[in-house]
């Protein structure tokens, strides 16, 4: 009996959401969670030891930079990598040595922040290589209809990283110190165990691999017909490869898609830009605009997260309905309007509540939001060959506005410190002003972003490479 790649596919895109989707989206939700846990942990250890160890600017600098500037190369490099040898290993990959990383910490020596610096790096390398190949794992296992929602709530569960890892620091440290928040960061690493068990390889991957038995045993694992993927199903069956052949290309082939290049990369950098310049500002400004103490100020803050946290999960299901680039484009403009309408009311009150807060609250339902689609979408329209390293890349240059945004506010705000330059409330104009037009840009982009609602990821391919056979010379 012979069976067809292109019947493979089908049963994939046919199938509704099984409980072993659940399990392939359960370990990236885990997976991205405590990651970010990792990542963001030192910025409460910081806090401990910068009076002790006599930390300088520069030092505190150079530790919490370390890790962005790993994630940019990360990111680029095990998305190439992912691209080669299969999803399934660099993701258990990078979760294993993120988490090693960061345990080895707890051994830094007294005062020696070098060492910090350069284990940080290590961790960032790790965070930028997982960020950019469980989504395409994801993606590659769910049917078309549910790829938006489902890749938008992948995203929308990595801020409970950054809260366990706040709770972390505020009630174990008294009993473990700073050093064993480190060896908390560790326990990633059993994700590595609940993967092996969990996850097989992307069987889209493996079909453009030509390793059809392990992708038929995929697939019938997670459509339902096969209790484990990891045991042979049985059949002899010949195997008909009726789908277009796949061209093995190198990294530079990205640039051959330039429609993906400019909304991927631009969007990402709008997004991350304008994104972590409102949150490095939030809490500060609040507190300046109402009168509050930090304290105050930082209670109130948690209703603007919960406004991001619930735009994630919004826009993760606008995504399906109403497609990717009008979610895009409202995005953008949503995040636009409420910081401009911010700027008009940073004295008002309605019945003794700020309007200026209800801002930052609408800001962060778009702003946070946005992540439930710029990620995923930054996935999605990169052909299979090259879709984990074009993640990679949209995903680095994302990382470049995350580290460029805080000198130009700073710019603004007349500051000296590139890196979280000090919120004034002078400032709030001009700075809003110009995160309103990051977020412009971001809807623009979209306007010209390929639509991907609905469509196959086959289907993607052929669209893609119809655009990338319209850039080659022609010859006579």
């Amino acid at each position: 009996m012979a069976r067809s790649a292109s019947g493979l596919i089908s049963q994939l895109d046919n199938s509704h959401l099984t409980k072993n989707h659940y399990k392939v989206i359960s370990a990236a939700v885990l997976g991205d969670m405590l990651e970010f846990f990792d990542f963001t942990i030192i910025s409460f250890v910081i806090a401990f030891i910068m009076v002790p160890w006599g930390l300088t600017y520069s030092h505190s600098a150079a530790i919490l930079l370390a890790s962005g500037f790993g994630a940019i190369i990360g990111a680029a490099a095990f998305g190439y990598i992912a691209d080669k040898i299969g999803r399934r290993p660099i993701f258990i990959f990078t979760i294993l040595f993120s988490a090693v990383m960061t345990g080895l910490m707890y051994f830094v020596p007294e005062g020696n922040w070098l060492f910090l610096v350069a284990l940080r790096f290590l961790t960032g390398l790790a965070l930028g290589g997982l960020y950019c190949v469980d989504l395409p794992l994801v993606q590659e296992f769910v049917p078309s209809q549910y790829r938006g929602r489902v890749s938008g709530i992948v995203t929308a569960f990595i801020p409970i990283g950054t809260m366990i890892a706040s709770s972390s620091a505020a009630f174990l440290t008294p009993s473990i110190g700073w050093r064993g928040l480190f060896l908390v960061g560790l326990v990633p690493a059993l994700l590595c165990l609940l993967i092996r068990i969990w996850v097989p390889e992307s069987p889209r991957w493996l079909i453009g691999n030509k390793r059809f038995d392990e992708a038929e045993a995929a697939v019938d694992w997670v459509t339902g017909q096969h209790h484990d993927f990891r045991q042979a199903t049985g059949k002899k069956d010949q195997w008909v490869d009726d789908l277009p052949p796949v061209v093995k290309q190198s990294w530079s082939e990205l640039f051959k898609y330039p429609r993906s290049i400019i909304t991927t990369w631009g969007t990402n950098i709008a997004q991350q830009c304008g994104y972590y310049c409102f949150t490095m500002w939030g809490p500060a400004l609040l507190a300046l605009v109402i009168g509050r103490t930090p304290q105050e100020a930082a209670k109130l803050y948690i209703f603007v997260t919960l406004g991001g946290f619930i735009g994630r999960w919004f826009w993760a299901f606008m995504s399906d309905l109403l497609g990717r680039r009008t979610s895009g484009m409202a995005l953008g403009a949503g995040a636009a309007v409420m910081l401009v309408f911010a700027i008009f009311n940073i004295g008002n009150f309605i019945g003794g509540i700020s309007v200026f807060w209800l801002c930052m609250i609408g800001i962060y339902f778009f702003a946070d939001g946005g992540f439930a689609l710029v990620g995923p979408y930054g996935s999605e329209v990169w052909p299979s060959q090259l879709r984990a390293a074009g993640m990679g890349s949209a995903y680095g240059m994302g990382g470049i506005g995350k580290l460029i945004g805080p000198m130009i506010v700073a710019f603004f705000a007349g500051s000296s410190n590139l890196v979280s330059p000090k919120a004034t409330a002078d400032a709030i104009g001009s700075v809003y002003l110009f995160l309103a037009v990051c977020f412009v840009i971001q809807g623009v982009l979209f306007y010209f972003a390929r639509e991907t609602k609905g469509k196959t990821m086959e289907q993607i391919d052929l669209e893609l490479e119809a655009e990338r056979a319209k850039m080659q010379p022609q010859t006579a």
